[in-house]
C-alpha cells in the first residue's frame, strides 16, 4: 500500500516512463537515418506524436541542446523556438549518454506557466549520441495512473518563523473570549461533529472562531464566531447526520480530544496552543503553538502521548491528558 505522497509520485513516474520508453525509443532510430534532413525529420515526429497521447509537442535537439526542428504538436507546427538553447532547462541539464532515455522532475514551464513533465531520449547513429528528442507533457493532460496516496502514521513536526520563537518568552497567552466560554464551544463543537455531519474542524482560539466543513456540502467551509460558537441553536444550520461508519477517530474520541486541545491551550502561559484541528475521515490532529511551531499527528497516538508530553512534566503536573481514553 502506498503510504505517502513521494512514493505515489515515485509509482506515477514510473508507469509514465514505461509508458513512454518504447515508442520515444522507435521514433529515436527512424530520426538517426533522417538526422540531417530536417524537412523529413519533420515529418517522423508528426507520425511519432500519434504513438504518443497526451503529449504536447515533440522537438529535435543537438547535442548542445539547440532546438533543431519546429515543436510538433496536434495544433500545428511552431518554428519560433528553433534555434533556441534548451541545454539550461531542467529537463535537460541531466541527460548524459549513458543514459538514453531521461524522465524530467514536474516543473513550471516558462511560456504557458504550467506544471509540465519533459521525455528526453538520446538519438544515436552507429552507436554514438547525434542529438536529443524532446517529448514535452502538460501534467494536467496526464492520466492518474497510480493510487492515491495515504498519510503516513508517522508524526510530522514543522518549525514556523524564527522570529516568533526567538521571541518566545517575551509573550504571554491573552486571555481571549473563545478561552472564557470554552467549555461550552466543546460541548458545541462536539454536537456538531457527532450528530450534524462535521467531518473536518479548526478552532481557532485567539481569535475566537472556528472553521468547519460538512458532508452535506464537502466543498465549501463555514466560518463559525464567536457568538454562534456558544449558542447551541448553530447546531440547528447543519443537518442532522449519522456519524460516518468510515470514520477513522471514534465518535467517542471527539469530547476527549477536544479537551486536550483544551488543556494544552492553559497549561503553560508561554507555549500554548494558538490553532488545533482535526480530520474524522483521515483520523489526523493539526496543532500549532506559540512558538509557530506545527505538528501534524493521528488522534489516537495524540491521546496516548498526554499533555507532559508536550510541554513538559514539571509545567503540566500531570502525566495524561484528562479525558483521554486508555491506549494499548
Amino acid at each position: 500500500m502506498i503510504t505517502s505522497a513521494q512514493q505515489s509520485i515515485a509509482r506515477q513516474r514510473d508507469a509514465l516512463a514505461i509508458f513512454l520508453k518504447a515508442p520515444l525509443a522507435e521514433l529515436a532510430s527512424v530520426c538517426a537515418q533522417l538526422w540531417t534532413n530536417n524537412v523529413a525529420l519533420e515529418d517522423a515526429l508528426r507520425v511519432g506524436l500519434t504513438n504518443l497521447p497526451y503529449c504536447d509537442h515533440l522537438y529535435a535537439m543537438d547535442l548542445n541542446g539547440i532546438q533543431m526542428t519546429a515543436q510538433i504538436s496536434s495544433q500545428g507546427d511552431d518554428r519560433l523556438n528553433i534555434g533556441l538553447d534548451r541545454s539550461p532547462r531542467p529537463y535537460l541539464n541531466n541527460v548524459v549518454p549513458l543514459s538514453d532515455f531521461i524522465l524530467s522532475e514536474a516543473y513550471i514551464g516558462e511560456y504557458k506557466k504550467r506544471p509540465s513533465i519533459t521525455a528526453v531520449q538520446v538519438v544515436k547513429w552507429d552507436g554514438d549520441p547525434v542529438g536529443f528528442l524532446g517529448a514535452n507533457f502538460d501534467l494536467r493532460d496526464l492520466p492518474l495512473t497510480a493510487p492515491l496516496y495515504e498519510e503516513t502514521r508517522d508524526w510530522r513536526q514543522m518549525k514556523g518563523d524564527p522570529s516568533i520563537r526567538g521571541g518566545l518568552f517575551f509573550q504571554q497567552r491573552v486571555e481571549s473570549a473563545l478561552d472564557q466560554h470554552v467549555e461550552t464551544v466543546i460541548t458545541v463543537i462536539e454536537e456538531l461533529i457527532v450528530d450534524h455531519g462535521i467531518f473536518h474542524c479548526e478552532i481557532y482560539f485567539s481569535s475566537n472562531r472556528a472553521t468547519v466543513w460538512s458532508q452535506t456540502d464537502p466543498y465549501r467551509y463555514h466560518i463559525l464566531n464567536i457568538d454562534e460558537l456558544v449558542d447551541p441553536d448553530v447546531c440547528l444550520a447543519f443537518q442532522k447526520t449519522s456519524y460516518p461508519d468510515t470514520a477513522v477517530i471514534p465518535s467517542t474520541h471527539i469530547r476527549p480530544l477536544l479537551e486536550s486541545f483544551r488543556d494544552l491551550r492553559f497549561a503553560d502561559e508561554n507555549i500554548y496552543l494558538r490553532l488545533a484541528s482535526l480530520n474524522v475521515y483521515n483520523g489526523l490532529v493539526g496543532l500549532t503553538f506559540s512558538c509557530d511551531g506545527s505538528h501534524s499527528i493521528f488522534a489516537d497516538e495524540f491521546l496516548q502521548k498526554g499533555l507532559a508530553f508536550w510541554i513538559g512534566s514539571a509545567a503540566a503536573g500531570i502525566t495524561t491528558v484528562p479525558g483521554a481514553p486508555n491506549q494499548p
